[in-house]
């Protein structure tokens, strides 16, 4: 079993972006869009020091890059150990520097969100891992020690209809309000230890935000729901938000930000892809087997004072199962 961590890096490639709210920016063609173009970064870096004789810091050589190389005819693609990094079971696609990473400016000049989208394709037991690796990789990324808003974003949640009344009482019987719970008691313990200083929810109606409520110990102060269908917030989850003091974002995110075949098409042997996997050929270096998305993070450091965001990325993880 092999755990892959992707990230995009700093979306922010011209300077800092004014900040829109809401952005206009599907989340899951961001995503892979930025990991494609994170990726291919990272393998023409590393082909470059290479072609210089300047090696990639691991002792490869040039003859060992050259045999993987040409795999599939990807004579152009360098073999994934030169821009990829190994840390026990763990493969980070690409390598992250680390040591380039952090904010500009102090930890009190800014507003940092977090995201978090748990896939359907992953286990709901594993969550807390997933939260407590997900909020590593983006405490480390911008070098803080907490966050200002995490939003958790289930599976099986939307807020689709022909009115807003009709999405109002199709989203009262989505997704599974045990799994939710337990869920927000696993970001409950680390809202406690200070490391997350406010929660969110996105795509809850009326129904299930009332169920919701009386179910947990620690308010939401934010609900994030997409309502591009049907135009308008239902009255009754905008009179329940006011009284229970919850803030009411509309959004763009996608509700199916990484799908299997998406993945495996960013990280396979074909035209657009990484070369990571080896989709199926049995002569092929890349990992073999079923690839698993687990979870999708996406974070935002705002500039108070300036009104700009000066870091916006991605990471995601997925587990891949070798076939016995």
């Amino acid at each position: 079993m092999t755990r892959i961590i992707l990230s995009t890096g700093n979306v922010i490639l011209d300077g800092p972006s004014i900040i829109r709210k809401p952005g206009t920016s599907r989340s899951n063609l961001e995503l892979t869009n930025s990991l494609r173009n994170n990726i291919l970064a990272a393998q023409k870096e590393y082909a470059s020091a290479l072609h210089n004789g300047n090696g990639n810091g691991n002792g490869n050589g040039h003859d060992h890059a050259s045999s993987h190389a040409g795999q599939n005819g990807h004579s152009s693609r360098p073999a994934p150990e030169l821009w990829t990094e190994r840390e026990d079971s763990t493969l980070y696609v690409p390598r992250i520097d680390w040591e380039s990473a952090g904010l500009q400016e102090s930890r009190s000049r800014y507003e940092i969100t977090v995201k978090l989208f748990f896939l359907p394709t992953a286990p709901p037991e594993k969550r807390f891992d997933y939260i407590k690796e997900a909020l590593r990789l983006v405490k480390k990324e911008l070098g803080v020690d907490d966050v200002d808003l995490l939003i958790a974003s289930f599976p099986g949640l939307a807020f689709e209809g022909d009115c807003e009344w009709e999405a109002d009482r199709k989203n009262a019987t989505m997704g599974n309000d045990d799994e939710e719970v337990t869920t927000w008691g696993f970001l409950e313990k680390l809202y406690h230890q200070g490391q997350i200083k406010q929660l969110g929810i996105a795509e809850f109606g009326t129904e299930k935000l009332k169920r919701f409520l009386d179910k947990v110990k620690v308010r939401p102060t934010v609900n994030q729901i997409n309502i591009r269908n049907c135009c308008n917030v239902p009255p009754p989850l905008a009179k329940l938000a006011k009284e229970k003091g919850i803030e009411l974002f509309t959004h763009h995110d996608s509700t199916n930000v990484l799908p299997s075949g998406t993945l495996r098409e960013l990280l396979g042997q074909g035209p657009q892809g990484a070369g990571v996997l080896a989709d199926g050929d049995l002569n092929s270096s890349g990992i073999k087997g079923e690839i698993i998305p687990e979870w999708v993070v996406k974070y935002t450091a705002f500039v108070r004072d300036r009104g700009v965001i000066e870091n916006k990325g991605y990471f995601a993880s997925a587990e891949t199962v070798e076939e016995a």
